[in-house]
């Protein structure tokens, strides 16, 4: 017999928001534009320039990989926006941003309700850790119909920190009364995946965000299609 020890089961998934639960380019690709009009005044000639800074093209209405939007928080973005704007307060910046955030228009990745009920059906505890803030991440699960099957949710204005900090996933371990290594800290971006490491719990990637294969690979368990493909994953695992 080995002597090697196996993994914890798995009593507990986090999920990421955009780019995960949701279609990162079919949500975010909207309110970029939606956001730079309205902040430009419908000057869409401003509106390109301005997005050129935080790696958005708007006239193609695409995300460059590297663009500060795919896993930083508001905030962030808010910072990198303000020079562009001197005539609005930041809290005003930021606000807009978290305003059009709430209205941005979401695709699930997979059908979440069954999805998300199936893996509560396992027995296992469910939580959101986003950089988003909390208000407009709790509207888009609230508009998904999902608010009720998770157990804990997190942005990065409540308290525990952003992403890739671990304080979130450390949180919800708390909450849950879980370790870490019985909890996988699924996501999109490298932000993701870090915060999961840096928690000790095992990280899952997926292709439903900006990142490709092999930018998520090293720091991952596994890379998936999209978390559609997590029961199959699960059903994988060596008993514990």
């Amino acid at each position: 017999m080995s002597g090697a020890q196996a993994a914890p089961a798995v009593r507990g998934i986090v999920f990421d928001k955009d780019g995960t639960l949701f279609d990162f380019a079919a949500t975010w690709e909207a309110w970029a534009v939606a956001f730079l009009l309205r902040a430009a005044e419908g000057d869409a000639a401003r509106a390109q320039q301005v997005g050129a800074q935080i790696g958005f093209d708007f006239a193609a209405r695409r995300f460059a990989r590297d663009s500060i939007v795919i896993a930083g928080t508001p905030g962030e973005v808010a910072t990198a926006l303000a020079p562009h704007f001197p005539d609005t307060a930041p809290d005003a910046l930021l606000a807009m941003l978290n305003d059009e955030a709430a209205q941005a228009p979401q695709q699930e990745a997979v059908p979440l309700r069954a999805f998300l009920q199936a893996l509560r059906d396992r027995g296992l505890r469910l939580g959101l850790a986003t950089n988003d803030a909390e208000a407009p991440a709790r509207l888009h699960l609230e508009r998904a119909n999902v608010t009720d099957l998770f157990d804990f949710v997190a942005g990065f204005d409540s308290g525990h920190g952003g992403k890739p900090e671990p304080g979130q996933l450390r949180a919800f371990c708390a909450a849950m009364g879980l370790e870490p290594a019985e909890v996988v800290m699924v996501g999109d971006s490298l932000h993701d995946l870090h915060a999961g490491k840096a928690a000790g719990m095992r990280t899952l990637g997926v292709l439903t965000g900006l990142a490709e294969r092999e930018d998520l690979a090293p720091d991952a368990d596994a890379v998936l299609p999209d978390i559609g493909h997590i029961p199959a994953w699960l059903d994988g695992l060596a008993p514990a």
